[in-house]
């Protein structure tokens, strides 16, 4: 049976002439199937539908064409002989060619099986394009578990800094308040060796000496004057839940230790202030490192708590 040429076979399966031509140039004039391949895998190409234009002495057809386009033009004035003899050639095989054509019962059992080749070919292709999209699926899916999983890395080890930062702050804390304690045990066993022990006790409250004089209320009247050199003082703290704390310190040392003694014995963190009831007097942070004897609280004196 006489087979069509690739070119009118792609025209009858319904393929453009732009596509057909190119397909067949691409391809080399090798097949249907050849061209067929290159189709659908240049069916996107933007410019798949725009004229074919063969480069210089390729043009698409037959061989017989061909061979003739790759022959140098002949000049026009006194053809050869052997010309003129392959002109003739060419008119007997183009007759030949007349006499092979196909029937139409031929040509349409060509085209199906043209057509049938082509769905089979797209199927094939639109399995492998299917595999493909489940392939990047899972690369897709993997790639995202595992950024979920770096994330989560990130965040724990986020959590165990600060966790570790919380603990060691703590452990300053508790470290520094440690310190604070020692040294006022260190100055409470200073003072009851010096002075018996009779005015620095376990519990940090001493009791207030007896009056000799008569019972005024010299304790709510602020500090007295200075009547000889005292070397301790006596200071009377009320607190601002109404309760009060009193403790004996020496002459010489700054406010800052009745501060530090109010704050380890009176039950609370926040911060507070001090001041003298009478005459009334605010103490700053200055003051703080004042001693107590310049301060005018010696030899006893009462401070009120007071919130800032």
């Amino acid at each position: 049976m006489a087979e069509c040429t690739t070119l009118e076979s792609l025209l009858e399966m319904g393929f453009s002439r732009n596509r057909a031509e190119k397909a067949v140039a691409h391809t080399g004039n090798q097949g249907i199937e050849r061209a067929m391949d290159w189709l659908m895998e240049h069916e996107n190409d933007p410019d798949i539908d725009e004229p074919y234009v063969p480069p210089a002495g390729n043009v698409v057809g037959g061989g017989t064409d061909q061979q003739s386009a790759a022959q140098p033009p002949l000049e026009p004035s006194e053809p050869s002989e052997s010309t003129e003899h392959d002109m003739e050639a060419m008119m007997q095989e183009g007759e030949g060619d007349g006499k092979q054509a196909m029937t139409e019962e031929e040509r349409i059992a060509q085209v199906k099986r043209l057509e049938e080749l082509m769905r089979v070919k797209q199927e094939e292709r639109r399995e492998r394009e299917r595999k493909d999209e489940v392939e990047r699926e899972k690369q897709r899916r993997k790639q995202g578990q595992e950024l979920l999983q770096i994330k989560s890395k990130l965040q724990d080890d986020e959590m165990k800094k600060l966790a570790d930062q919380r603990r060691k702050e703590k452990m300053e804390d508790r470290l520094a308040k440690q310190r604070v304690r020692d040294k006022i045990a260190r100055d409470r066993e200073e003072r009851a060796q010096k002075f018996g022990g009779g005015n620095a006790s376990g519990t940090g409250i001493s009791s207030p000496p007896p009056e000799a004089t008569s019972p005024t209320p010299s304790d709510n009247q602020g500090p007295p004057p200075a009547k000889k050199d005292y070397d301790e003082c006596r200071i009377q703290v009320r607190m601002l839940d109404g309760s009060a704390l009193t403790a004996t310190f020496k002459a010489q040392e700054p406010l800052a230790a009745v501060r530090v003694y109010i704050q380890m014995n009176g039950g609370s963190d926040q911060d507070f202030g001090l001041l003298s009831p009478y005459p009334r007097r605010v103490y700053t942070e200055l003051d703080m490192e004042k001693p107590l004897r310049e301060l005018g609280l010696v030899p006893s004196a009462v401070l009120v708590v007071t919130k800032k």
